[in-house]
């Protein structure tokens, strides 16, 4: 029964993807999957990446429809980014915690507590919160943009925990945000220390979304793409992973001959997981769910993120 049940999801499957192939063409639309997302998903898109690249490929597509699979976010983000182009998300209940836990009222306050300070958001955020922000960064770039900004004082929002790793290389005060990834944050040093005993010969990999203390243990610290680089690079054969588990598949394209065990078996994010193939398709047969941002909440945040992306 269960060989009959993989059977005809597969069948399904097939038919869900001979059907986006034939929506892409009738939207000229082009699909940006997160790290992330669930493998179906990375499998069809047509860009597969961190938020980084996924904005640089919104602002720079020729496309007249963006799907973006990921968070709620990140597909504000690329409208901000193409303002003319039809943006959809496959499940408009992707959001994100971290994003959650900053608002605009507070930052607000914060920002008259400390009116020569710039503000450093995380792209994990609103787009109301992008819109009272400086500059916005990724994990790819955090620390690059920090020593950009002309200010000896940063606002960091909202994640305390890559606030924390971002601290250990500049020279700038920081005032830090009390947010976290729910996700990363569950990965402690228990959870590592197991996983060393189980693979002695294995390289750490941690994202700097982690608890300081875990990070520490990084025998390699970065963002999602850094640490994908960084092990297809590497001479090393296997690997524990500390970062969310969708990561695991361009892992394996990338490295087929390596191997990769998962820091813990709760480094999945809901969020992510909500968007599936089923509903990718149906985005795109209805043309909804539509990422939508006011226009003067989009023009303010746009000049953060365009800061961003002028970096190098």
């Amino acid at each position: 029964m269960e060989a009959l049940a993989l059977e005809k999801k597969a069948a399904m499957n097939q038919e869900l993807k001979q059907r986006l192939i034939q929506l892409k063409k009738e939207r000229n639309a082009i699909i940006l999957a997160h790290y992330y997302q669930r493998d179906e998903i990375q499998e069809v898109a047509d860009f597969r990446g961190d938020s980084f690249l996924l904005a640089q490929k919104a602002a720079s597509t020729d496309a007249e429809t963006i799907v973006f699979c990921g968070v709620h976010f990140m597909g504000e983000s690329a409208k901000i980014l193409a303002p003319n182009k039809t943006v959809l998300i496959p499940d408009e209940r992707a959001g994100c915690p971290m994003a959650d836990m900053v608002n605009v009222d507070g930052l607000r306050k914060l920002k008259e507590k400390h009116p020569n300070a710039k503000v450093v958001t995380y792209i994990n955020s609103s787009a109301d919160v992008k819109a009272e922000t400086d500059i916005c960064c990724t994990s790819a770039n955090a620390v690059k943009v920090i020593n950009a900004v002309d200010a000896d004082e940063v606002i960091w929002v909202p994640d305390k925990n890559l606030g924390h790793y971002v601290q250990q290389h500049t020279d700038k005060k920081m005032i830090i945000w009390e947010g976290y990834c729910n996700t990363h944050d569950m990965l402690t040093i228990k959870d590592v220390v197991e996983m060393k005993a189980l693979h002695p010969d294995a390289e750490f990999v941690v994202h700097p979304e982690c608890r300081p203390e875990v990070v520490a243990m990084g025998d390699f610290v970065g963002s999602t793409t850094a640490i994908i680089d960084y092990c297809k690079h590497s001479s090393k054969q296997k690997f524990i992973v500390g970062t969310e588990d969708g990561t695991g598949y361009q892992l394996r394209l990338d490295s087929p001959d390596k191997e990769f065990i998962f820091a813990s078996r709760f480094l999945v994010c809901p969020n992510m997981k909500v968007n599936n193939l089923k509903k990718l398709v149906q985005c795109l047969e209805t043309m909804q769910p539509q990422i939508y941002v006011p226009p003067a909440v989009a023009d303010a945040a746009r000049i953060s993120l365009e800061r961003m992306l002028q970096v190098k």
